[in-house]
């Protein structure tokens, strides 16, 4: 009778999962996220959980917490190896969307999930999100990355990430004052942002060989690969510079902020009017660049269609008292953005919210 050999022992590593190539990518990361460190963070990479003291010259706090990802605009980040500037977009799609609440983002999560992990692709990628959150003033605390073998193919990974911010009770951004005579105001968009990417990478398709070398001066890959502009830092000062208070009797300055993200300009501007109420945008009062004139050319598709897919140039939308306008719009060029008025508030009992004419 022969004895049974004992099985090979068989690790973590050998099951695909590396956990050193972790360690190493978490001592990567830890002087990218010391660079966004601000006041309120007492503890932060490295534990089970992230601390953070809201600042204390805040009187009535509310947290305002959102979430998003990348979308299908990281098969592009896959196919073209350019993974820099992806973690911008993550933090970008979150911190704007707090923001248009009149909350100022105070730290940000990443979740990093793939397959294999590689450590220069997911430091490229974590160095993205630490640029974001350093240009938008929050602090990169804590996050998960996750390696699961078979999950995910060869070379792709998924990204999702978490912000928080604050506001003061009373200036928080309902868009309740919003009324018929209100300015709208557009912030330019760096490009696609992060939105509209199946249609994209269709149109990529549909072009093949005859796409063009370049667009807006940028080569072609790199157009459509620009990360996300993150309004914060003007969006903020703006705010401080035309407050609208909830208790004011006759409230002024900045009324609302809509994200132009999914449903581009005619789906997302609705969100923040208050019923009864519809804008009027102006065909042709900013300007459509080479890149969409390209993404609306190559799909075959008309102004409503492009007005809903992507953000067509007009990244945050800004409603504001019309006795404010034009010093906020002056204020928001003297920050660096590229702003347009694009319409007004109207009263509206039917028909479509938004109509662009």
């Amino acid at each position: 009778m022969t004895q049974s050999s004992s099985p090979t022992p068989l690790s973590y590593k050998d099951a695909g999962v590396d956990i050193d190539a972790g360690d190493a990518l978490v001592e990567r990361i830890k002087p990218l996220a010391k660079k966004t460190m601000r006041e309120g963070v007492l503890a932060g990479i490295g534990g089970f959980g992230a601390l953070f003291e809201v600042p204390k010259r805040y009187k009535e706090p509310v947290l305002v917490s959102g979430t998003d990802g990348v979308g299908t605009k990281l098969k592009l980040a896959f196919e073209w190896n350019m993974h820099d500037t992806v973690g911008i977009d993550l933090v970008a799609m979150s911190v704007n969307d707090v923001l248009v609440q009149g909350a100022e983002p105070l730290f940000f999560l990443d979740y990093f999930a793939c397959g294999k992990l590689d450590v220069d692709t997911a430091a490229a990628v974590v160095g993205g999100i630490a640029k974001g959150c350093e240009l938008s003033g929050c602090a990169l605390i804590g996050g998960e990355t996750a390696e699961m073998p078979g999950m995910y193919a060869a070379g792709e990974y998924d990204l999702a990430g978490f912000a928080v911010g604050a506001v003061e009770k009373s200036k928080i951004l309902t868009g309740a004052g919003v009324k018929p005579g209100d300015v709208v105001l557009g912030l330019a968009s760096s490009g696609v942002h992060s939105n509209g990417f199946s249609l994209v990478r269709k149109c990529i398709e549909r072009a093949g060989s005859a796409a063009p070398s370049t667009l807006d001066g940028k080569p072609f890959k790199q157009a459509l690969m620009e990360p996300t502009r993150l309004y914060v830092k003007s969006v903020l000062a703006a705010l401080a510079a035309h407050p609208h208070s909830q208790d004011d009797a006759s409230p002024g300055g900045i009324k609302a902020l809509a994200h132009i993200t999914g449903g581009g300009l005619l789906e997302n501007i609705p969100r923040v009017l208050p019923e009864g109420t519809g804008a009027d945008l102006k065909k042709g009062s900013w300007p459509q660049t080479e890149l969409f004139a390209w993404l609306q050319n190559t799909a075959g598709i008309d102004d409503v269609e492009m007005n809903r897919t992507f953000n067509n140039g007009i990244g945050m939308v800004v409603v504001v008292d019309a006795a404010h306008a034009d010093a906020c719009s002056k204020m928001f060029s003297d920050l660096g953005e590229r702003v347009y008025t694009i319409g007004s508030i109207v009263t509206r009992s039917g028909g479509p919210a938004v109509q662009v004419q």
